[in-house]
């Protein structure tokens, strides 16, 4: 996108700003951030560059340090999932889930994280080491879950979404 992806403007608000409020909308109580401060509590990346899983690592020992023991794991490029998309997940079953083809969104007990887990593993991977179960995923959602990371894919999620 050629600049920060949290800052994006997603008509009134930022993707950053448009994730917080919809995990406040489904019970979330504390919103992180991973790898980069954007005036919400953050975290940085264990191991710099580690990628995704570095930032769930990160987030993962604040949580836990917090008295949590679940999260619910969002990407910045997705500002466009909804409510409706994130309560199945929220609804699995210990160790938690993610959709068939998608790394994120996911939900994952913090305890299923195995101790081996390392910064630079690809997300499926961490899914499949904690044992997630895998969600049927609509035709319809998988746009919305999958996000943007050009700017094409942004003008057709912002066409397709609701106002």
């Amino acid at each position: 996108m050629g600049q920060d992806k949290a800052l994006l403007d997603w008509r009134g608000a930022t993707a950053l700003d448009r994730l917080a409020a919809l995990s406040r909308d489904v019970g979330i109580r504390m919103v992180l951030t991973a790898g980069a401060d954007h005036g919400l509590p953050a975290v940085l990346d264990a191991e710099p560059g580690g990628g995704p899983c570095g930032g769930i690592l990160a987030a993962a020992l604040r949580l836990r340090a917090e008295g949590y023991d679940r999260a619910l794991v969002l990407a910045v490029d997705a500002p466009t999932v909804t409510a409706s998309d994130i309560r199945p997940l929220l609804d699995s079953r210990a160790p938690g889930a993610a959709y068939e083809g998608l790394p994120l969104p996911m939900v994952i007990d913090l305890a299923a994280i195995p101790a081996d887990t390392e910064a630079h593993w690809p997300l499926k991977r961490l899914a499949q080491a904690a044992a997630l179960a895998v969600l049927p995923c609509s035709d319809e959602a998988r746009p919305r879950l999958r996000g943007a990371n050009t700017p094409d894919e942004r003008r057709r999620l912002l066409s397709a979404a609701p106002d």
